[in-house]
């Protein structure tokens, strides 16, 4: 395993997924539950989209097994779906409503999101722009 993936990099990318674009779920969330038709609700999304980019982004530019895609992919999908154990968990514990098919909706706009991070750090790593480490 250790060959396909490398695992700084995708810690990498779900820490800028983690810090840009979960907070900016939460909050669309937490929006769209107080007042179902606020006009913030697409903003926060949308920003929430472009953190899960940035985050597949750094997975896939910072990786070194020439695996830009599954990098960016795994990083975004990865990330989502631990954050959403969790808040599934607790929402089992409080007692309320598990939306499944929303869930399942936006791990499928998650896993885009990768791919479109996962192909920018590939075009970075194949202009020559190497990374610091």
């Amino acid at each position: 395993m250790s060959s396909r993936w490398d695992l700084v990099a995708l810690r990498e990318g779900a820490g800028v997924a983690l810090v840009f674009a979960i907070p900016f779920s939460v909050a669309s969330r937490l929006v769209h539950d107080s007042n179902p038709r606020s006009s913030f609700v697409v903003p926060l999304v949308l920003a929430a989209i472009v953190g899960f980019v940035l985050g597949a982004g750094v997975a896939a530019w910072r990786q070194r097994s020439n695996t830009p895609l599954s990098h960016g992919i795994a990083a975004a999908a990865g990330t989502f779906i631990l954050v959403q154990a969790l808040l599934v968990v607790i929402n089992l514990i409080r007692g309320a409503d598990i939306r499944w098919f929303a869930i399942f909706f936006n791990l499928t706009v998650t896993v885009a999101a990768g791919c479109i991070g996962g192909l920018l750090g590939m075009v970075l790593q194949r202009r020559g722009l190497e990374p610091r480490r």
